[in-house]
């Protein structure tokens, strides 16, 4: 069985946000609109967080791309009272929408803010997508594809989940899965195949032949708050 997990390269991102835009459009998780924002409701599955140092002139920016961590020792499923949030056996992080009954103990017990609240249904003819049937509105329940998405509705969380369903179509299709050091790819997840300067990589942390295994091998890394002892999965090359 595989343990997935995510290697960003901080030196290759330039915070041109490609990512969260492609996990917007393939999760289709909605646009907020103004009313959202004001009230900080909007809906963002992946953040691209900007942090300063210093004083002009001598400013250093650093850009950290923030998707779910997926972490070993995840606080979310410890404190959920009714099992909506769970770790596969493949070491995605995932979230039933249908068992979730909105309570947000998980998003407290989060140390790096990867869940949203629902604050409002999402079928919305105001901000619709004019391309979309009437019915479907921006839920996933009727997803193009070959894998069914169950619908979120108003007082549930969401969360990344590496793009599940394209990892376990590709399995079942007998596909491969993860990133390649010679520039050859499988089935991504779709921040890892839109970003333009390749600072992602996909793959099983278990095998020492993929990707993700060969960079934190020689390269120095950096895991969020390790302190809290969460072992997460998505893990980051330092400048």
């Amino acid at each position: 069985m595989a343990n997935w997990g995510m290697v960003i390269d901080l030196d290759k991102c330039v915070g041109c946000q490609a990512c969260s835009l492609a996990c917007k459009a393939e999760n289709n998780v909605p646009h907020g609109s103004p009313y959202d924002h004001k009230r900080h409701h909007d809906i963002y599955w992946h953040k691209v967080i900007a942090a300063w140092e210093g004083e002009y002139p001598a400013v250093n920016t650093q850009i950290i791309p923030m998707p779910c961590m997926h972490c070993d020792h995840p606080p979310c499923v410890n404190v959920c009272p009714s099992k909506a949030t769970y770790k596969r056996s493949d070491g995605i992080v995932m979230q039933n929408f249908r068992r979730c009954i909105g309570c947000r103990y998980c998003i407290v017990a989060c140390p790096y803010g990867a869940r949203n609240f629902n604050f409002r249904d999402q079928v919305d003819k105001e901000y619709q997508r004019p391309d979309l049937p009437e019915d479907l509105g921006l839920s996933n329940e009727g997803h193009i594809g070959p894998w069914p998405y169950p619908h979120r509705t108003r007082g549930v969380v969401e969360k990344c989940t590496y793009c599940f369903h394209r990892i376990d179509q590709a399995l079942e299709n007998g596909e491969e899965v993860g990133s390649k050091l010679d520039g050859k790819h499988g089935v991504l997840p779709a921040c890892v195949e839109a970003c333009p300067t390749e600072a992602r990589f996909f793959g099983n942390l278990d095998d020492p032949d993929s990707a993700v295994s060969k960079l934190l091998a020689s390269r120095s890394f950096i895991k969020l708050r390790e302190e809290m002892q969460t072992e997460p999965k998505t893990i980051y090359l330092p400048r």
